[in-house]
C-alpha cells in the first residue's frame, strides 16, 4: 500500500504538508524528528487526512495532483478539515 498524507504544522497551523510514503507511522516520526529538509521549520507535525491505494501509480498521480493549484484548492476545501492554510 501507498498512502498520500496530508499534515498540519502543530506549532503554525496555517501550514500544511502533502506527502507519499509506503510507511506512514515512520514518515511521521521521520518529519517529526525533523529529518526531511522541506518539513523541518514547521516540526512537529500532525496528521490530518491519509488517504491509501493499491496502486503506486495511482498514488503518485493523486500526490502530484494535490501539489497542483486546483489540488490544492481541493484539499483545503475537503481534506484539510477546519482551519485556514496557507
Amino acid at each position: 500500500m501507498k498512502y498520500v498524507y496530508l499534515l498540519r504544522s502543530k506549532v503554525n497551523p496555517k501550514k500544511g504538508y502533502i506527502g507519499i510514503t509506503t510507511d506512514l507511522k515512520e514518515r511521521l516520526k521521520q518529519h517529526n524528528y525533523k529529518q526531511s529538509p522541506h518539513s523541518s521549520k514547521y516540526a512537529p507535525w500532525e496528521i490530518v487526512t491519509y488517504i491509501a491505494f493499491e496502486s503506486n501509480e495511482t498514488a503518485n498521480r493523486f500526490e502530484r495532483y494535490l501539489k497542483t493549484g486546483s489540488g490544492r484548492a481541493f484539499a483545503k476545501r475537503h481534506l484539510w478539515g477546519s482551519g485556514e492554510l496557507q
